[in-house]
């Protein structure tokens, strides 16, 4: 493929190990305390080699070193979603058609009933997360009847957070629902007044009602699973990410579900770096299923492309609350018994693991477990354990957390889920969930992700730019300035934070010589945009292990090729992946904070007129005698 022309550089005959692609004229974050920035970097065999200024890094061009010209963009580490459903995500994408991004509700049915047209029969449509009724201008969710007038033929399933779906008619009769359908522990079928369901089904708080009806629809054939999975990869390149943490989920089963990412690493088509994690599909064999993994494979099995990481997000079923933060907090059934014993035999293994725990209350009860197995000299212990969300861990918790050598992994879906989390639990509560500022200062490991893709969005620059500005989707103001974290400290989560994870933290998340070639150039400067504007940045140019996964812009053709969406009718094909829009002007933006605070002066008058403290409204006096009577 072509390297870029780039004027006044001679490329060195018999350089000292000439490189394989050199970066120059960048503005490079390295994440390396030692040399924090450099405007040049060179690459060989898949490794950092130099770092440095454009002259210095001048002597590792060779006459076969493609070199690249950043332009003066920005360059940062590769990013790593330390939680991302990336496997499962992989297999249906192609399938999925994708709301993240879209701004209003009107433009989302627009491509609902355009996709009805390309949709053959016998398929669903399915609209599975990354997506908020609070993103949308008209602030609302769709109805089953804007379902059924969209698309009146096929079946429809809209997955909204984990907390309902919405179905139109086709996909009531395709997943089985009839009068007679009995509500499922945690669930709920809305009905009409004749007991017919009305396309409405309600995690109760369990999503296990979403995700069984999602299952009833087509899956692809293991070509077709091959094409979703690299095209929904090259997707995650498109925003910069080179490595994800795979938290493995309900409906992931070992080994089947993992045969295409294991396919694509034997013949080196991975564009992204997966740690993936295990996890029991089924309740009541939760232990024979961890005994029969401990026994025949162990955590790092693999390479740096696609490796074990250890067992989760879920060790038992009976130990994971629901985030459905508009249902109150479940009460879950002792569960301790089980869970003691999958704990005891993954340590016994030298396992690692992760645990799904939205609620100190749950939290609590993980570490009592855990202050018995120490107290035999179990924690803290040689094996990689921590609890993913703890949206509402306590600072005695974070405490215990620390002595027992955990650590955490925080998701932005109170970027998505922030709004309904504050009407039930209340704006004081919600400016400290999850405390970051805790979790950082009780110094314990901390890591950044999304937990995409039936929640928030893939992309991680929605996530970085929750950490930053601490606003939702949308622009609910969650935290206080002094809870908000540093674009740096950000960043730090989203790139060397994820490595911790999976124990890669000397070789990944720096741009540092002996380190991997891992990094993205940026359409805009994460460090110097508005705030509200770091949800626009994407990646022009990402690297992994030297490889050129992903062009656009100036760089555009130089990424590697890949194979044509199928199917055809695929809602990738025609709408693409994450809706991008186009950072505001100044102009739009000053007009925007302007009407924001009109608005919320008309919403305080009305409040106070209508608890008797203001006049009610009055015609404006005319400030115009020409106007006057």
């Amino acid at each position: 493929m072509p390297t870029m022309p780039v004027g006044g550089v001679t490329p060195a005959a018999g350089a000292v190990e000439s490189a394989d692609i050199v970066l120059r004229n960048a503005r490079i974050h390295t994440g390396d305390p030692s040399r924090p920035s450099a405007s040049a970097l060179a690459v060989r065999a898949g490794r950092i080699t130099a770092v440095g200024d454009d002259a210095e890094v001048a002597a590792h061009i060779g006459v076969h070193t493609r070199v690249v010209d950043a332009l003066g963009r920005r360059v940062v580490p590769g990013l790593n979603d330390s939680h991302l459903h990336v496997i499962r995500g992989g297999l249906n994408y192609v399938l999925e058609l994708r709301w993240d991004g879209v701004t209003s509700l009107r433009q989302a049915l627009a491509m609902l009933r355009e996709q009805a047209g390309r949709t053959p029969k016998g398929q669903w449509i399915r609209v599975v997360g990354g997506w908020s009724a609070e993103q949308f201008a008209e602030r609302r969710m769709p109805t089953p009847a804007e379902l059924n007038e969209a698309a009146p033929d096929t079946p429809v399933f809209v997955l909204h957070l984990y907390q309902s779906a919405i179905l139109n008619w086709a996909a009531v009769h395709a997943a089985g629902f009839t009068r007679d359908t009995p509500n499922p522990r945690g669930g709920q079928i809305v009905r009409n007044r004749d007991g017919r369901p009305n396309g409405m089904l309600l995690a109760a708080p369990s999503a296990l009602i979403l995700y069984s009806t999602l299952a009833a629809a087509p899956t692809l054939d293991a070509a077709d699973r091959k094409i979703s999975t690299r095209h929904f990869l090259r997707e995650l390149n498109r925003f910069g990410l080179t490595s994800a943490v795979d938290a493995a989920g309900g409906f992931q089963s070992f080994p089947d579900n993992y045969a295409t990412v294991i396919e694509l690493a034997r013949d080196r088509e991975l564009s992204v770096r997966i740690g993936y994690h295990l996890f029991p599909q089924t309740a009541g064999q939760e232990i024979a299923d961890l005994t029969r993994w401990v026994q025949s494979v162990r955590p790092g099995d693999g390479d740096e492309w696609l490796r074990l990481n250890g067992a989760g997000e879920n060790l038992t079923w009976a130990a994971a609350d629901f985030e459905n933060f508009s249902e109150p907090r479940p009460e879950l059934d002792p569960y301790e018994g089980e869970f003691e014993k999958a704990v005891r035999l993954l340590l016994e293994h030298g396992w690692g693991f992760r645990l799904h725990a939205t609620y100190d209350e749950t939290i609590q009860r993980d570490l009592a477990v855990f202050d018995k197995l120490a107290a035999e000299g179990h924690f803290p212990g040689g094996s990689r354990w921590l609890f993913d969300h703890a949206e509402t861990v306590t600072p005695a918790s974070l405490e215990r957390i620390a002595a027992l050598g955990g650590a955490i992994s925080v998701q932005n879906r109170m970027s998505f889920q922030g709004q309904a989390f504050t009407d039930r639990y209340g704006p004081q509560a919600a400016a400290r969930t999850p405390p970051l500022r805790e979790m950082l200062a009780g110094g314990i490991p901390l890591a950044a992700g999304t937990d995409a893709t039936r929640v928030s969005s893939y992309n991680p620059w929605v996530a970085l730019h929750w950490l930053v500005t601490g606003r939702t989707v949308g622009d609910l103001a969650l935290y206080p300035p002094d809870r908000l974290v540093s674009r740096e400290r950000a960043l730090e989560l989203y790139t060397r934070g994820g490595a911790r994870i999976t124990g890669e933290d000397d070789v990944k998340g720096l741009l540092k010589e002996g380190w991997y070639a891992d990094f993205a150039v940026l359409s805009h400067d994460y460090f110097a945009v508005p705030p509200e504007d770091i949800a626009h940045i994407e990646a022009v140019l990402t690297v992994v292990g030297g490889r050129i996964v992903y062009a656009a812009a100036e760089h555009e053709g130089l990424d590697e090729a890949l194979p044509p969406l199928s199917p055809s009718w695929s809602p990738v094909a025609r709408f693409g992946g994450y809706q991008a829009s186009q950072p505001p002007s100044a102009g739009a933006r000053q007009a925007h904070l302007v009407a924001q605070a009109v608005a919320e002066g008309e919403q305080h008058r009305q409040w106070r007129a209508a608890r008797g403290l203001a006049a009610p409204e009055q015609p404006p006096a005319a400030l115009d005698p020409c106007f006057g009577p």
